[in-house]
């Protein structure tokens, strides 16, 4: 089969042969219809200190099946996140975070919706939101982003407010349901918000902290780091909650079920509509990462073995 790898920090990537992988006790071998790019695996390739396997999001056809797997059968359509080595024409999956995909979805939706809506949904709950209260969506035109903006309606936003690198992005934020859009550079955020998902991290966490009204919580989830005053917190009594969704999938999979049909209904309710970029060919991984580095993107970067 063929696998994209990188052998230093920084890449290039390079696509090889490799012998294809055989699942173990648990895990599901998938033959990879759609998978997505994010910026966790984009990051690893520029800024980690030693080389890895590219995992990731895979949605694709359950091709074999290992030792102790109940859920799923070979032909299974699957989506789930790959740990090993995901840019390739077959992954393998662990069955705990696999998850069905319907008959009415293609393998590019459950790659765009699933992986990227859960994490939305997650930052989305752990901030609590009441209805009627305001939000703010940092890098709200990634992968994550747009599909945080659609959620925050659904769940009684009275205003949501998108922020982007690019105030070329703002028609897409709007069209998602934005009220306000804004870009990271401005002089103040605007009105404060009740609550902040942010996905950046970095310089944009003290505007991020300083956009909310007293008690406001800020939700961070991103891979991107940074540093908080506590100064900045206790003078309004406001409050950071990280979130990782790898937490929930393996501590509470219950609940991780819970919120990916919650997924599926809204799109199947047409509530959620998840937007593709674009598409590129596996041999075109490195052409997939620089949209994603050049914060090019509207919506979610897929590769296409």
């Amino acid at each position: 089969m063929r696998r994209v790898r990188y052998e230093s920090r920084g890449g290039p990537l390079f696509m090889e042969e490799a012998p294809l992988p055989e699942p173990g006790p648990g895990e599901l071998l998938v033959r990879a219809e759609a998978i997505g790019v994010t910026l966790p695996v984009v990051r690893k390739v520029t800024e980690a200190a030693e080389p890895g396997p590219l995992g990731g999001e895979i949605a694709g056809e359950v091709a074999a099946v290992g030792e102790g797997v109940t859920r799923f059968g070979t032909g299974d359509r699957v989506t789930g996140l790959c740990f090993g080595h995901g840019y390739a024409d077959f992954a393998v999956l662990h069955e705990a975070m696999t998850s069905p995909v319907p008959g009415d979805a293609s393998a590019v939706d459950a790659v765009a919706l699933v992986r990227s809506g859960l994490v939305a949904l997650g930052a989305l709950e752990a901030a609590r939101p009441q209805p009627g209260e305001a939000a703010l969506v940092t890098a709200a035109a990634s992968g994550v982003g747009h599909l945080a903006v659609q959620l925050a309606r659904t769940r009684g936003a009275g205003r949501v407010v998108g922020a982007v690198s690019d105030p070329a992005k703002a028609g897409f934020v709007r069209g998602l349901g934005a009220d306000h859009v804004i870009t990271y550079g401005d002089n103040g955020w605007g009105t404060p918000v009740d609550y902040v998902l942010d996905a950046v991290g970095g310089e944009l966490l003290t505007p991020a902290l300083h956009a909310l009204v007293p008690e406001g919580r800020l939700v961070a989830y991103s891979s991107g780091g940074g540093t908080i005053q506590a100064y900045d917190l206790l003078v309004d009594a406001k409050s950071v909650i990280g979130f990782q969704m790898a937490r929930i999938a393996r501590g509470k999979p219950e609940l991780y079920e819970q919120w990916r049909e919650e997924l599926w209904r809204l799109f199947a309710a047409g509530e959620l509509r998840p937007v593709v970029h674009g598409e590129f060919a596996l041999e075109d991984a490195a052409k997939a990462h620089g949209e994603i580095e050049g914060r090019s993107n509207l919506g979610k970067v897929v590769l296409i073995p």
